[in-house]
């Protein structure tokens, strides 16, 4: 009977103990496990540039031009008026349709980049269709403008991992913004001009459309503005650092200076 009793105690501990453990592993499941896994994760993700770490008041204005093209004359003879040069992110079939656009945009010497031939859902894509959708599209730019792009905005600001491969395998970099007008909701011209005075920093890269309704009218006032404050505007390629250069969790393209202090 007092063999039974001893017995019965170590089975009772070692139960206890067992419990414990479970306990313990699906704790560390719940939280330290994933914890880790998301915290890998994070670290490998890629990222686009959104902007950069200019300190000399430089500012890149970008106009996507996927569907209408009713006021990009406009829009050149704006940029005219106020000698200042700017990026567009055309999709091929736009290419298509208004390659006399184009022509002009790449004469008047702004930068005419890729959004991809068909404005699709990057992500839903396989490498290989990424490739041939950027591919296309530069192909369509290169035989308009003489020039091959080297940056990609993607459709709907939608990329993955892949595609940042994709596009540095390609030699070119993914852009995206850091300052939003929403012009295409069609805001007003004073609600556009407020977004994007309110928004802009050195280094920043700001997003308009072409063909959207108040953008023409918003344009010469915000120019005007961030020039009193002493900004000077240029293009995409020549406000972004060379490719590889590191990109904090921002999206912000660090240039040397910072990287150095960071080290």
């Amino acid at each position: 009977m007092k063999l039974y009793t001893v017995c019965g105690r170590k089975q009772v501990i070692l139960a206890a103990v067992a419990f414990l453990a479970a306990v313990a592993l699906l704790t560390a499941s719940a939280g330290v496990f994933p914890a880790l896994v998301a915290q890998t994760a994070a670290a490998e993700r890629k990222l686009p540039v959104y902007c950069t770490d200019r300190d000399n008041k430089t500012v890149a204005l970008t106009f996507d031009a996927a569907w209408g093209n009713e006021d990009t004359n406009t829009l050149i003879d704006i940029f005219k008026e106020n000698d200042i040069h700017v990026t567009f992110f055309v999709v091929g079939e736009w290419c298509d349709r208004c390659a006399d656009s184009v022509k002009a945009l790449a004469a008047a010497g702004h930068e005419v980049m890729n959004h991809s031939a068909t404005h699709p859902h990057m992500p839903a894509l396989s490498r290989a269709e990424m490739q041939a959708e950027i591919r296309a599209c530069n192909e369509k730019i290169a035989a308009l403008t003489g020039k091959t792009p080297t940056l990609f905005r993607a459709p709907y600001g939608d990329y993955d991992n892949a595609l940042i491969e994709t596009l540095s395998a390609m030699k070119m970099q993914c852009v995206q913004w850091d300052v939003d007008s929403l012009d295409w909701k069609d805001l007003s011209a004073d609600e556009i001009t407020e977004r994007v005075l309110s928004r802009v920093q050195s280094g920043s890269i700001v997003l308009f459309h072409n063909a959207a309704k108040h953008t023409p009218e918003a344009l010469p006032g915000i120019i005007k503005a961030l020039k009193a404050q002493g900004y000077t505007f240029v293009r995409a390629s020549e406000l972004l650092y060379p490719a590889g250069t590191p990109i904090n969790h921002e999206g912000r393209q660090l240039g040397a200076a910072t990287t150095t202090k960071t080290a």
